[in-house]
């Protein structure tokens, strides 16, 4: 199989808790994983197959005893997929974020540094790995270190002004800060480089809507519904909007890829 082959799979993800902050309670679209938060049921994972099909067997294995709960055998599986393709950044990646999700689940420090090494030697080998920026910034955040996500991430839209992601990223972080202000600006700049951008479109209508701006918001939640009908949250959002019946329903933006460190 070419080394670029890109398998995607769709997991039943079993054992990861995630929490979707909303403007209900005053907070963004982060997505951390959480022990004892609410379950998701279903997300798109993808898995980017290496060297062939040892490489793939390993990787195939690995996520599926990530899905099962089983994260020392995950990441036995993964290891075994870096030893036959040395330096591979996506086996970094998956290695960091087992041990992430590890770490969250048995508050143990040693695991958390080993998912931080693992996401930076990912980032050695490809800077612009989308999921892996978008563990360590998690990660970072997590463990009080703001500022260096600010910074990682700002590097990150320098380096790729044309990708919509560092900008969603930084809305977040700003979000979270306090400054709706920057944040708005950011998603304003991430539609404007992707216009079919859902999870953009959601977050800029969760701020325009906590602004009391709700016809801009109530356009941003239709567009994402319409790129994206598997969205029952951002549905029932535009229904609300759409009348003056039912109380409010929070809508929540479709996760980037699964997890901010689910394994690919």
């Amino acid at each position: 199989m070419p080394r670029d082959t890109v398998l995607f799979l769709v997991l039943a993800v079993v054992g990861m808790y995630v929490e979707h902050n909303t403007l209900r309670d005053g907070r963004f679209l982060l997505c951390r994983a959480m022990s004892g938060v609410s379950v998701i049921g279903m997300i798109c994972l993808s898995l980017l197959s290496g060297c062939g099909r040892f490489m793939q067997s390993d990787s195939d294995k690995g996520v599926s005893l990530y899905q099962q709960g089983n994260y020392l055998g995950a990441a036995n599986s993964f290891q075994k997929a870096l030893e036959k393709q040395p330096g591979d950044a996506d086996c970094f990646y998956n290695l960091g974020a087992t041990y992430h999700q590890q770490s969250k689940l048995f508050g143990r420090a040693g695991d958390l540094q080993t998912a931080e090494q693992y996401y930076h030697l990912c980032l050695a080998r490809n800077q612009n790995h989308a999921a892996c920026q978008r563990g360590l910034a998690v990660l970072l955040v997590e463990t009080g270190r703001t500022g260096d996500a600010a910074t990682q991430l700002e590097q990150w839209a320098a380096r790729e002004p044309a990708n919509p992601e560092p900008k969603i990223e930084l809305a977040r972080l700003c979000h979270e800060q306090g400054d709706n202000l920057d944040a708005e600006n950011y998603l304003i700049d991430a539609v404007s480089i992707d216009p079919d951008n859902p999870r953009a479109l959601v977050a800029l209508g969760q701020i325009r809507e906590s602004s009391g701006d709700t016809q801009q918001a109530l356009a941003n939640y239709s567009k994402a519904l319409e790129l994206d009908r598997n969205q029952p949250t951002v549905a029932a959002k535009v229904a609300t909007l759409s009348t003056s019946g039912p109380p409010p329903v929070i809508a929540v933006a479709p996760p980037a890829g699964g997890s901010p460190y689910s394994p690919r």
